[in-house]
């Protein structure tokens, strides 16, 4: 590389409260070295950017160790979810099913 420096951005949000940073970075830079350029870590409580699950606008990087950044990129660092997407369907599914039950045996 020839020091070319690229721009972007490394995003974080919480339900209360939303970070931008915007960092100049060497080309070549990968995802998850701008996360932890970003410093982000140091505003909100508990988020790891060693291990967090990044993404590029809106799409996961499954290795963000490896994928380089371009020019405008914005690094999105995403949270762990809370419960699993598959089991909450099945919780609801069960409820409107007992529920439908109940209303028949009336």
């Amino acid at each position: 590389m020839d020091n070319q420096m690229i721009h972007v951005e490394v995003v974080y949000a919480t339900p209360d409260k939303q970070q931008i940073v915007a960092l100049e970075v060497p080309a070549g830079t990968t995802v998850r070295d701008a996360a932890l350029k970003s410093g982000l870590d140091r505003q909100f409580e508990g988020l790891d950017l060693a291990k967090a699950d990044l993404g590029i606008f809106g799409k996961a990087v499954a290795k963000p160790e490896s994928v380089e950044l371009s020019d405008g990129d914005r690094v999105e660092i995403y949270r762990p979810l809370i419960a699993d997407p598959k089991e909450v369907r099945k919780q609801r599914a069960a409820k409107v099913k007992a529920r439908q039950e109940a209303e028949g045996r009336r």
